[in-house]
């Protein structure tokens, strides 16, 4: 008997016993087809006869198998391509962590923040020292923050105080010239001591949004021409990016000019050593880079870097650190090269072998699509959520042949290139990406990523120009309350099977688990914090096995708020529109409390952070 045919058949029960004496052997039905069923004729031969009240009966039993074989979609669905014959789709995952012991233990700066030089040619680097700035990232520290990003390579410093500030405070009414009212934000801030915290009026703002949109299509002009200005950073500038990091509790990573080159193409060192005097004067605690993406200088500049002439170069860098005695200690990062790919690999692997114990940690960046995407339902796709494994794994190769244990660091990580794409990187949609990525670098030993960018022109920011944090901002936050640096190992059972010969199975339900961040002091010392994230466009349903068996559960599920669905630019944490109180005040991150032993259920499409508060794990109490 065909197995649909007996499970219809058994999901009858009782009634389907009542009419089997009157109804034929069910060999009858071993070749037939339910339609056939419906047309069939007893053969004229048959000795048996059946009176009407059977011949009603057995009538009622055919169209009852029929109407379940029909209804019941679970067991007539044809085979999927990548599924095996007869398999019946589990909807319950059972879920274990071995609490024991952890995988890796990260850098308490895993999550962290990049801002692109570019923020000194559009003007808002001038309003770093905003109080909602300023609290949006000190929500996410303790942090690095990279100033570093395409522009680095054309950056120069002037040891010279920006000259409009000697012009005076300017006129008594309000905004009568633009500059003289950034003049006089400045003289503010120089009259307060420590750190210092600007409030900035709104017609003020609006006057800045201008004129950023306006140089925005002067950058965008110059990526897509490959033609690209100097940008000049003053001393002040300077010191409102080192006051911002230090306001927010950010370690500053500054990113070096490495095409300021000499006539015989060796590094020009004249600018850095003007900023590395400078720097030290005012006691910055700075660490530093050295260029970005030297795989691509060819196709930016015309000037190709290789790998040899690039380890001297950062030897040079580290000399010149020992030089100056505040630096003589500070951590060197690099090379920062781009995405892995033959290019990149070879000058990854020269640099490693001529100068991989120069640096403190490796850098390369990350970007998973370009502007051509225009559906949300791109950045769910499993494969392109694979391919960061598939790069990590290149560069970890790469690194642990000349220098192994060296840490690795995603310096440079967005979900698209350049400025993103409009209603799609910075809506809910990219909140996919971005914590799979945290999920899958954990899990695959990156000690650091840091997110391009925290807050600017274009697209693939966590904080917009009206200064109100997007999607990727409030996964980032509630991810740094309650995710810890040690990674922990999930067991499942009911989601992976074994694929056919020559396909391979992508899951939809990525689940990661990590000791509970010690910083958040609602949970003590033991707790794991378990996310979880479903592409699925079906609920899951999760159950805590094993050692998280009858366990209280706080849940964190973040979704999207309001019509826009995956496009929405802000989300709900357990049915509650997430928005800050004020420029000070983050709003309360409520959990909802799972009872001991219920089964977890994720929505489609959702985001979902789980404590298990009273486990006690041996290897999150050291």
């Amino acid at each position: 008997m065909r197995p649909r045919y007996r499970t219809a058949i058994e999901l009858l029960g009782s009634r389907v016993c009542l009419v089997l004496d009157f109804f034929p052997p069910l060999s009858f039905f071993a070749h037939t087809d339910p339609p056939a069923l419906q047309t069939k004729k007893m053969p004229k031969s048959s000795p048996r006869v059946f009176p009407w009240p059977s011949l009603w009966l057995a009538s009622l039993l055919i169209l009852m198998v029929q109407s379940v074989l029909s209804s019941s979609s679970t067991y007539q669905r044809p085979a999927v391509a990548g599924k095996r014959q007869g398999f019946l789709e589990r909807t319950l995952v059972l879920l274990d962590v071995n609490t024991r012991s952890s995988i890796r233990v990260l850098n308490e700066n895993f999550l962290s923040l990049q801002l692109d030089p570019s923020i000194i040619r559009d003007g808002w680097l001038d309003f770093l020292s905003s109080k909602r700035l300023v609290t949006l990232a000190r929500g996410l520290s303790p942090a690095f923050l990279r100033f570093g990003g395409k522009r680095t390579d054309f950056l120069q410093f002037n040891n010279q105080k920006n000259l409009a500030k000697f012009r005076g405070p300017g006129p008594d009414y309000y905004l009568k010239n633009y500059e003289d009212d950034i003049v006089r934000s400045d003289i503010a801030l120089d009259k307060q001591k420590g750190c210092k915290l600007a409030s900035h009026p709104d017609i003020m703002l609006e006057l800045q949004r201008e004129k950023a949109a306006t140089t925005q299509l002067v950058l965008l002009k110059e990526q897509l021409s490959n033609i690209y200005s100097n940008i000049t950073i003053t001393a002040r500038s300077l010191d409102k990016l080192y006051n911002f990091a230090d306001c927010a509790g950010l370690h500053l990573i500054l990113g070096l000019n490495a095409l300021h080159r000499n006539p015989d193409n060796s590094w020009n060192t004249s600018s850095t050593l003007s900023l590395l005097k400078y720097s030290a004067g005012k006691k910055y605690n700075i660490s530093w880079e050295l260029g970005n993406e030297p795989n691509a200088y060819r196709s930016m500049v015309g000037r190709a870097v290789n790998s040899t002439q690039l380890a001297q170069d950062y030897t040079k860098l580290r000399t010149l650190l020992q030089s100056v005695r505040f630096y003589h200690r500070a951590h060197l990062f690099g090379p920062n090269a781009g995405r892995p790919r033959k290019n990149a690999i070879l000058l990854l692997d020269g640099f490693m072998k001529n100068a991989g114990s120069v640096v403190d940690a490796v850098t390369w960046q990350h970007y998973y699509m370009d502007g051509r995407i225009n559906k949300a339902e791109d950045f769910l796709k499993t494969r392109l959520l694979d391919t960061l494994a598939e790069q990590i794994s290149k560069v970890t190769k790469v690194v642990n042949t000349h220098t192994p244990g060296k840490k690795v660091w995603l310096g440079g990580l967005g979900p698209a290139w350049a400025s993103g794409i409009s209603n799609l990187s910075d809506t809910y949609a990219a909140g996919f990406l971005w914590m799979n990525t945290l999920g899958m670098a954990a899990l695959n030993g990156i000690d650091v990523v840091l997110r391009h960018s925290f807050f600017d022109y274009g697209y693939t920011h966590l904080v917009d120009q009206n200064f109100n944090p997007l999607p990727d901002y409030w996964f980032s936050l509630v991810f740094r309350r309650l995710v810890g640096p040690k990674v922990l190992a999930v067991r499942v059972a009911g989601l992976q099977r074994k694929p056919q010969p020559g396909r391979v199975i992508r899951d939809k339900l990525r689940i990661y688990a990590h000791c509970t961040s010690y910083q958040n002091h609602n949970y003590v010392r033991g707790s794991i914090t378990i996310y979880i994230i479903n592409l699925h466009r079906s609920r899951k349903k999760i159950k805590l096995a094993g050692t998280l068996r009858n366990k209280t559960v706080h849940q964190y599920l973040l979704q999207p708020y309001g019509n826009d669905g995956l496009r929405a630019k802000h989300v709900q944490l357990n049915g509650e529109k997430l928005v800050m109180m004020n420029n000070e005040t983050f709003p309360e991150l409520k959990p909802k409390t799972l009872r001991a032993g219920r089964t977890i259920a994720m929505p489609p499409m959702t985001i979902g952070f789980y404590v298990i508060k009273n486990i006690n794990a041996y290897a999150c109490r050291r």
